[in-house]
């Protein structure tokens, strides 16, 4: 069973977290090329969310070329994600994680070159 932890106080859309959970387990190796995904309505049933926010996910999976949707037989893991749709995937992931920073140091007051900097800083640390 796919067991993915939805945070709803995120900012994160939902359907960004279903996203980037199923690519993390297919990376991690928990998901394998091969294995079927539970189906939309089973997995919203599952998460307690609409239908609507799984089938956008699997649409954005299926786009990037993670999964594939069989009439009649399920949605299963692909063998190889297309590179070219994957790393758009990831740079979409990259652009909203970058703005969720970016909002949440305006809200706590800071100008946009602080956090900036803040990033900067952060990423020389050993």
């Amino acid at each position: 069973m796919l067991k993915l932890d939805l945070d709803f106080r995120s900012d994160v859309p939902l359907t960004n977290q279903i996203v980037a959970q199923i690519q993390h387990q297919l990376a991690d190796g928990v998901l394998h090329p091969g294995d079927q995904l539970p189906t939309v309505r089973g997995l919203a049933t599952q998460l307690r969310v609409n239908f609507n926010t799984v089938a956008r996910a699997y649409r954005l999976l299926d786009e990037a070329g993670i999964i594939s949707t069989q009439q009649g037989r399920g949605t299963f893991i692909l063998d190889k994600p297309a590179t070219e749709a994957s790393e758009q995937l990831r740079r979409e992931s990259l652009k909203t994680l970058a703005q969720r920073y970016l909002e949440e140091t305006e809200r706590l007051g800071f100008e946009k070159k602080d956090a900036l900097d803040a990033l900067e800083k952060a990423s020389t640390r050993p």
